[in-house]
């Protein structure tokens, strides 16, 4: 990496580090919300790679809310053991989902995604015990306080949740990320563009799209555990189709061909609705102003936000390009 990447990377780490002292405390709980979406959506777009787009991924991150949810509460595992086995359990359901869902593609796959969160969030619904029906799971337990002596750290503090927050979406976007750029990432770019090629020389589609669905599941999972035990609560209604619309226009604003689109959009997005909205008293405004943006981005904008950064990158190279080659010349005259 060159040394303006390591700057860049540098800074960008100063600022992450620095943003919830700069905020009030409503802030710093959106920034706690904002670092989990961040997760949900480049999971997200890990299973678009295969060119499958699902409406049940915000269903799995509540499979991770409730799993989580219930290990912690129902049968007292440790809270961090809960988060994983939540985060296990998505995957689980969406191993099981695959068989059904990966014999169908495209739209098609797209309404069976649809029926089967459905299906799930009605048995949220209609169970009482252990869901606890349409008003949910309430008093979850919090991450455990961290009390060394000469350090105390409260987890129910934003500002200290945040920092858990970060440590753990850090660590899963390198993973997301190695994945993308081993061999299996590329086996997903080419079963999207190349299905029956892939087919053809020994790929197993169905594998490999069901192991893309595994995969985001579970961090789906991670970032709806993550999501419960800061609230405490969970019910049915907070991962229903609504929400799922919020994250594929996030998802398709940002851009999927680079991993960082999807965080573009979610970030742009969330400003504009957290703080230009709220700010002037519009948030009823939001599913217009949103689908604005979305008929905007189709439009003028079809590869997303990642496209102005991409643009921006090439600019910056051509002219370091130009400047390097005209100190030659200069110097041969």
């Amino acid at each position: 990496m060159s040394g303006a990447g390591w700057i860049g990377i540098l800074a960008l780490a100063v600022v992450l580090l620095a943003v919830p002292h700069l905020v009030s405390f409503s802030q710093q709980e959106l920034l706690v919300f904002l670092t989990i979406n961040v997760l949900l959506v480049v999971s997200y777009r890990l299973l678009t790679l295969t060119g499958e787009w699902s409406l049940a991924h915000v269903v799995m991150m509540g499979v991770g809310a409730y799993g989580s949810a219930l290990y912690s509460k129902l049968f007292g595992f440790p809270v961090p053991l809960a988060m994983l086995a939540g985060a296990v359990t998505a995957g689980l359901i969406a191993t099981v989902l695959s068989f059904p869902l990966f014999r169908m593609k495209g739209f098609y796959f797209l309404i069976g995604s649809f029926a089967a969160g459905e299906v799930i969030r009605l048995i949220w619904k209609r169970f009482t015990d252990p869901f606890g029906g349409p008003k949910g799971i309430q008093r979850i337990p919090g991450f455990p306080e961290i009390d060394l002596g000469f350090l105390r750290v409260d987890f129910y503090q934003p500002e200290n949740y945040y920092y858990f927050v970060l440590a753990v979406v850090l660590v899963s976007l390198w993973v997301l990320y190695r994945i993308e750029r081993s061999r299996i990432g590329l086996t997903f770019h080419a079963i999207h563009w190349q299905d029956k090629l892939s087919e053809s020389v020994g790929i197993d589609t169905f594998g490999h799209r069901m192991l893309a669905f595994v995969v985001a599941s579970f961090f789906a999972g991670v970032a709806g555990a993550l999501y419960a035990h800061y609230l405490s609560t969970v019910n049915p209604n907070q991962f229903n189709v609504d929400t799922m619309v919020y994250v594929l226009i996030w998802t398709i604003v940002g851009g999927t061909s680079r991993w960082y689109g999807p965080i573009l959009g979610v970030i742009a997005l969330t400003i504009i609705d957290e703080v230009i909205l709220r700010g002037i008293g519009a948030d009823q405004w939001r599913p217009l102003l949103y689908g604005a943006i979305l008929i905007c981005a189709i439009l003028f904008l079809p590869n997303g936000l990642e496209s102005l950064v991409i643009r921006a990158g090439e600019a910056l190279r051509g002219r370091s390009a130009s400047a390097v080659t005209g100190a030659a010349g200069a110097e041969q005259e």
